[in-house]
């Protein structure tokens, strides 16, 4: 049985089983209790078979009863989780062995109150946590501008390894990138990005040396907490990560488990010029563009000559094709290697929760949903604060049209990243296809708060132009929406995703020739999500185009 205390979130319910309570988006379902007994059990040991026998011990202890009382509670959960109407799945039934809980589940410790966990689950929180970190980008004292995807590299690695101890909340590596090659104070840092510690640093290297110094310190007061310079060989670059992380969980008073430990201490690779090149290809792979993910492909390529083994670079390669699939070249070449390369990372290390969103992201685009979703729910059990997991899972869900769905997991994506302004805009849209026009409005909202958050850091942002127009018609403010997209297509005229947003927010404006033009280029530059497109609310006005339909048969 679960432990006392413990609350557990799936889809659109809360399961607290101390309270004998199952919510549905705060609402309370009735269960009887032998039913709620055996969700508790089924939740608990979620992804795991539970044999029959198994299951009539924990829910019916010391007593001898027929299996068809468990049939029957199976049968009442299913009905109160409602999964047939809305067409999710949550129970799995294996012939004749037993039962699977198959949903994402997040478990709520009895004190997350103070955790990143709790934190994590409603991004609206006004307190600041207790044990929260923002990493600041560090100062890069080389002076050379080559030496950046360094600097920057090494920052995003320390946020990694701190984002694996699931009592500390870490804030993104989005949300800070607004401060980098800046010095703010760190009171604006804890109050803007709501952590109550505040880590800052520096790094210089000089040919095979490397000088780290980092601090520590408490955003209310600005008082240090710890603090420690690092002079080591370039080979020491991952002991100073786990260094740091460890010693930041120590002044912290957070107790690391060993699962923890050993994932903090794993080493991704012995080879340093590997890991340079694999810092270089992340750096090329966030510029999100059609040269930008080819160069980091190239680099992650190289990384793997040079270590065979190095299951991070296989899956920025398969990354880099996935992304490459459906933004400009929808060749089979491109789809077998992202399959291939996300397979290798994930066997090379199965704990990766980022390797097996990988090979969810892959499989997802190769339609094979089912493995794909057993994929991104591997990846949510090993990590529940991983992005792309929440969001490439709902995006594949929205494909198959269960918008239920991927509304819950889009919801799950935001809370990952709350500065995340894609998973609002797409959850409306989810909403729309549901005719929830309140919610719709909601999650329109938001899209658009958190773009425009977005543009205030970043006003050449494209990408928050493009989906940020959409959510912007979604609100009924059709003359910015207009606006926002004209302004997406001055800045990037020659990308298949951005034509392709502007040419759905054109639709909506019943813009039937603009949206076509815009189309017919994207697709000529390869965009070819035929499956999403098909699904698409957007582009209902112009479905019916000869046009339209001719772009759709020649795909």
């Amino acid at each position: 049985m679960p432990h006392v205390g413990t609350r557990y979130q799936f889809g659109p319910f809360e399961l607290d089983a101390a309270e004998h309570r199952l919510l549905r988006d705060g609402v309370e379902v009735s269960l009887q209790l032998k039913a709620f007994a055996m969700l508790c059990v089924l939740v608990e040991n979620a992804g795991r078979l539970l044999k029959k026998e198994d299951l009539l011990r924990q829910v019916w202890p010391d007593t001898v009863v027929e299996e068809n009382n468990l049939n029957k509670s199976v049968s009442l959960l299913r009905k109160a989780l409602g999964e047939h109407a809305a067409g999710q799945s949550y129970i799995e039934t294996v012939p004749r062995a037993g039962y699977r809980f198959v949903a994402p589940v997040i478990r709520i410790e009895p004190q997350a109150a103070s955790s990143g966990a709790n934190d994590l689950l409603d991004a609206s929180l006004p307190d600041q946590p207790d044990r929260s970190v923002a990493v600041l980008y560090f100062e890069n004292l080389s002076g050379a501008k080559e030496d950046e995807y360094f600097r920057d590299g090494m920052t995003e690695d320390v946020i990694t390894e701190l984002a694996k101890i699931k009592n500390l909340r870490v804030v993104p590596r989005s949300a800070v990138l607004a401060f980098r090659d800046k010095t703010p104070q760190v009171a604006q840092v804890g109050q803007q990005l709501r952590s109550a510690y505040v880590l800052q640093g520096s790094i210089r290297r000089a040919d095979s040396r490397l000088r780290v110094t980092v601090q520590l310190a408490e955003a209310r007061t600005g008082h240090s907490v710890w603090a420690e310079r690092y002079d080591r060989q370039m080979e020491d670059v991952f002991a100073i990560q786990d260094e740091i992380a460890q010693n930041i969980a120590r002044a912290l008073s957070v107790m690391l488990t060993e699962g923890e430990k050993h994932e903090i201490e794993k080493t991704p690779t012995r080879n340093i010029q590997a890991y340079d090149y694999y810092l270089r290809g992340r750096q090329f792979f966030y510029q999100m563009t059609r040269k930008g993910l080819e160069s980091a492909r190239q680099m992650f390529a190289r990384a793997i000559v040079l270590d065979p083994g190095y299951a991070r670079a296989y899956a920025g390669v398969a990354d880099c094709c996935c992304f490459l699939y459906i933004w400009s070249d929808s060749s089979l070449d491109n789809l077998r290697e992202a399959l291939s390369a996300s397979c290798r990372a994930a066997g090379m290390d199965p704990q990766s929760a980022e390797a097996h969103a990988s090979c969810g992201f892959a499989e997802y685009l190769n339609k094979n949903y089912e493995q794909a979703e057993k994929e991104f729910q591997i990846a949510i059990h090993l990590d529940f604060r991983l992005f792309e997991a929440y969001y490439f899972y709902a995006r594949s869900c929205f494909e198959r049209g269960q918008y239920e769905k991927a509304a819950s997991l889009f919801a799950r994506a935001s809370q990952a990243n709350p500065d995340d302004y894609q998973a609002h805009t797409l959850r409306g849209l989810c909403f729309q296809a549901l005719h929830r026009v309140r919610d719709a409005c909601e999650a329109f909202r938001l899209g658009v708060q958190k773009a425009e958050h977005q543009l205030e850091r970043h006003p050449d942002d494209v990408k928050a132009f493009s989906t940020g127009a959409s959510a912007l018609y979604g609100i009924g403010d059709w003359v910015r929406a207009r606006e926002w997209a004209d302004r997406a297509l001055s800045l990037e005229p020659e990308e298949g995703p951005i034509l392709y947003n502007v040419a759905c927010v054109f639709a909506l404006l019943r813009e039937s020739d603009k949206a076509i033009a815009c189309l017919e280029k994207a697709f000529a530059l390869g965009y070819g999500n035929k499956a999403w497109i098909k699904n698409d609310p957007d582009l209902s006005s112009v479905r019916d185009h000869p046009r339209f339909q001719a772009l759709i048969h020649g795909m």
